[in-house]
């Protein structure tokens, strides 16, 4: 049981404030930070802090002794890679639109670039390696987002409502056909426009969004997000994608889960993700980045329908909540507190008062990460204690004990727990 310290990535769509608060540096950050990576990922690995204040890379130590770190299980299905990195994510700019392969199509793009003897680390390159990236988000505050292809009947409506000379036809492939197959039709089509069909279309696509809001119309948030979309990536064909996307807000403690084949963008707020530890992105516009578009359609999943919002299942512990999805690679939990009073007792040591509250038991046996994101913890061990206040995570290895976790201070204190997802799925 360690203190981590993560990696901040300083990608242009992040915000100059939210990471630099979290973390109590100066504000507004020198540039924008996007994430904060907590986990063993080889381009940028988090530190262990030691007691005496020396640092040593969880990525080296899990390669040094997998088993130990890992456990067993988790060691046996994945070698010597921790499955599984959590972040932080700022966005004040929407992220490329994109998608993520399944375990199957990764292993044989991977191994198809690699003989065509495309580099690793080509800007081409579509498959850096073998594994799957399914994700889940988590927001802290509002998050607003992009995510999987909408009940057609619904999309052609909206289609509809902002419908131009130039849209009409395109209309007729899904109206016609209102479901996966039809969503791919429209999708293809529209993917795969020339540059000179799409200057001519999206002005008239704007400008009907411009009008479909002053007229009140009930699409105005999908209308306002074309046009954000517009004015960012002029001439792209993923503005006009983001007609056939669910356009969600989630609240706080509100969360989606990406499986393969999902295509999304997230457009501005902040939250916490958990992923497979992979970088195979599969981008569909938004983006100046390379855009592999017969690629893309080979690993979309066009089903259409709304996207599942995910609260978290309540369990036996009070205060404690899991994301339980079919994902080997990850699960996600959220422990809460609500401001409380001060009990009269004194904490032992340290001078603080101490809080009555529900503990929160964390069994051993598996690779953990805890990260507060609100008020401070208290980590109890055997015969070893630390306190983990906002913005700080903590490392607990599989041959680390049990520990119990109890709120510390007054303030409402909320803590997310990633591991591995074999215990839920089997």
């Amino acid at each position: 049981m360690e203190l981590l310290r993560g990696a901040v990535r300083p990608y242009a769509w992040g915000s100059r404030t939210t990471i630099s608060e979290l973390l109590g540096r100066p504000v507004p950050a020198p540039h924008p930070e996007a994430e904060l990576w907590m986990g063993a990922h080889p381009g940028d690995p988090s530190q262990l802090i030691a007691s005496d204040g020396t640092e040593r890379s969880l990525l080296e130590l899990v390669e040094a002794d997998p088993v130990r770190q890992l456990g067993s299980q988790c060691a046996e299905r994945w070698g010597d890679r921790l499955p599984f990195l959590l972040k932080i994510l700022a966005a004040d700019e929407p992220l490329s639109m994109q998608a993520h392969p399944s375990a199957e199509q990764a292993a044989e793009g991977f191994a198809r670039e690699d003989a065509a003897g495309i580099p690793r680390d080509a800007k081409n390159r579509n498959y850096p390696d073998p594994t799957a990236k399914p994700e889940l988000l988590c927001a802290l505050t509002e998050f607003h987002a992009l995510a999987g292809f909408r009940d057609p009947g619904r999309t052609v409506e909206l289609l509809r409502a902002v419908q131009t000379p130039g849209l009409a036809p395109h209309i007729a492939l899904l109206a016609d056909q209102p479901d996966a197959d039809g969503m791919r039709a429209l999708f293809t089509t529209w993917i795969t426009l020339p540059q000179p069909a799409l200057d001519e279309l999206l002005p008239e696509l704007l400008d009907a969004c411009v009008q479909h809001i002053k007229d009140g119309g009930e699409f105005g948030l999908e209308c306002r997000t074309v046009l954000e979309l517009g004015e960012l990536h002029p001439g792209d064909a993923g503005v006009l994608a983001a007609l056939l996307l669910n356009r969600l807000v989630l609240g706080p403690g509100e969360a989606i889960h990406l499986p393969a084949g999902n295509l999304h963008t997230y457009l501005r707020g902040t939250a916490v993700e958990i992923l497979a530890n992979s970088d195979n992105i599969l981008r569909g516009g938004l983006t100046p980045k390379h855009v592999d578009v017969p690629e893309l359609l080979r690993v979309l999943d066009f089903r259409c329908g709304d996207m599942p919002i995910l609260r978290g299942e309540p369990c036996a512990t009070d205060g404690l909540r899991v994301y339980r999805t079919a994902t080997p690679e990850f699960e996600l939990s959220r422990m809460s507190w609500p401001a409380a009073e001060f009990s009269a007792a004194h904490a032992e040591g340290n001078g603080s008062q101490s809080r009555t509250g529900p503990e929160v038991p964390i069994a051993a046996g598996t690779p953990q990460i805890l990260l507060c994101t609100e008020g401070a913890v208290r980590v109890s061990a055997r015969n070893r204690e630390l306190v983990l206040r906002r913005g700080q995570s903590m490392w607990l290895a599989a041959s680390d004990p049990s520990v119990v976790l109890r709120p510390f201070g007054s303030a409402p204190t909320q803590v997310f727990r990633a591991t591995d997802g074999l215990a839920a799925t089997g």
